[in-house]
């Protein structure tokens, strides 16, 4: 029992994270599942189940809030589910082998993505055009293959390639990502239910890390509207270095060279440097609300 309330907390803070940030749910819920002891095919399984609620939950709750961009949606989810499918079918060793160099790209993409909302001008970016629909096909299905290939993926590749292409607001590419998802975790279910059949599948788990999901949905789509974009953007990005950063250090020919306390090292420097560029931006947007509260309302009208 203690193990199931611990999972229905793991499962409402990764969607918390999750939800409001595009990301997360499935890398800390496997995560977890894999130092259970579960193997990588039944630990994917389970959270892809799990997700089929978390993700409607969340996709309805974005909904209501107004934060999906139906567009992205419509490019991106079948491919996504297609691509899922296909992951879940062929997950062996070289998902592993693929995780340095997905995780080494994310890096970048997340560097870029902390990069260009840090240095935009003293103004609230705006955001205008559309992702082509045939970049948004091929990002789905890369990004619904390495999910189900890694237990989590959709969002971590989704949202900073989105968030980097500054065309849509940050609380819509997370609410789109979000509600895509839905399509993701029903072909990567699917597959893994073909492949592996209820072997392995731990439904106590399913339910606890689901009951956990649904009750945070809600919360996590009313507090990305909230968040100004360049808060958002940059606290998605710092989470993508940081997680993506902790993969690489964890990898045996790096561990090898790295003694344990320079990995260590170097995350908290990479910590305390989000944590001074999320402070950053927020003192950015307080000073400029304050200063467009002390213009004439006949210029804030204008």
């Amino acid at each position: 029992m203690r193990t199931l309330i611990l999972l229905g907390l793991i499962g409402l803070a990764a969607q918390l994270v999750d939800g409001s940030l595009g990301m997360a749910y499935g890398v800390t819920s496997s995560t977890l599942l894999l130092t259970a002891g579960l193997a990588p095919a039944s630990v994917s399984a389970t959270v892809h189940l799990a997700e089929i609620g978390t993700t409607l939950a969340s996709g309805a709750s974005h909904w209501r809030f107004g934060n999906i961009d139906w567009r992205v949606v419509g490019f991106m989810a079948v491919p996504g589910g297609i691509a899922a499918f296909l992951g879940a079918n062929v997950l062996t060793a070289s998902g592993e082998a693929a995780e340095p160099v997905m995780s080494a790209l994310l890096l970048l993409l997340g560097i870029y993505v902390v990069w260009r909302f840090l240095r935009l001008p003293d103004r609230r970016p705006s955001f205008s055009g559309k992702v082509p629909g045939f970049l948004l096909v091929p990002l789905a299905m890369v990004a619904g293959f390495m999910d189900a290939i890694g237990g989590g993926g959709w969002g971590p590749v989704g949202t900073p390639t989105l968030l980097a292409s500054g065309r849509i607001r940050p609380r819509k590419v997370v609410g789109s990502i979000d509600a895509s998802e839905f399509v993701v975790s029903l072909g990567a279910s699917a597959g893994f239910l073909l492949a592996l059949g209820h072997t392995g599948i731990n439904l106590p788990f399913v339910l606890a890390l689901l009951i956990g999901g649904i009750i945070a949905a809600p919360v996590a789509a009313w507090l990305v509207r909230l968040m100004a974009p360049r808060i958002l953007a940059v606290g998605a990005g710092g989470l993508i270095i940081f997680t993506n950063a902790r993969t690489l250090l964890s990898i045996d020919a790096v561990d090898a060279v790295l003694p344990a306390a320079a990995s260590a090292i170097i995350l908290l420097a990479i910590a305390a440097l989000w944590a001074a560029a999320l402070t950053w931006v927020i003192r950015k947007e307080l000073a400029e609300k304050r200063a467009e509260a002390s213009l004439p309302e006949e210029r804030v009208e204008a």
